[in-house]
């Protein structure tokens, strides 16, 4: 009996360890979706975003340029934890739903950040795909409240949009 349970335990560990090494939360980010972790010595730019007890972002609404690296500096000017996390509307969904089951959940993924009041921390993200990639607090009640914003990817332009009609020469 014993060991027919064990056989049964054993996958089911490996099956967790592999999940939770991953990052996913359980949860299945995938973070590609949005770009990839980026790094230090490509940032074209910084942009400060403020996180407050009123539930909102100082910069809600970004625009990127597909393929840019972004340094964000999360700043908490308020009293409680605020959280900056980067993903589409589904995962944040997904993610802010376990948060309220766990609460005290720390994260180290590239695409999110945890600001204790009066701390400040970074994402530094490449956007490698034109589209909305959406931003939020997952605290527990923050998400609800309103705390979310929209970073606007631009796609890259091509050869052939680059070109305006007189371009041309027959």
């Amino acid at each position: 009996m014993k060991t027919r349970h064990l056989l049964l335990t054993v996958p089911a560990l490996f099956a967790a360890f592999s999940v939770y090494a991953s990052g996913t939360h359980a949860g299945g980010h995938d973070a590609q979706s949005i770009g990839v972790p980026g790094v230090a010595a490509n940032v074209s730019r910084t942009i400060n975003v403020e996180m407050t007890d009123d539930m909102r972002f100082s910069a809600a609404k970004i625009d990127a340029k597909q393929g840019e690296t972004i340094r964000f500096i999360a700043k908490n000017n308020g009293k409680v934890k605020h959280e900056m996390v980067l993903g589409s509307e589904k995962e944040l969904k997904e993610h802010y739903e376990l948060m309220k089951k766990n609460p005290e959940m720390e994260h180290a993924d590239a695409n999110m950040v945890s600001v204790a009041p009066g701390q400040s921390g970074e994402i530094i993200w490449q956007f490698t795909k034109a589209g909305r990639v959406d931003f939020a607090c997952l605290q527990p009640g923050h998400y609800d409240a309103g705390m979310k914003g929209l970073v606007n990817v631009a796609g890259k332009k091509t050869k052939s949009t680059a070109h305006s009609a007189g371009d041309h020469t027959h």
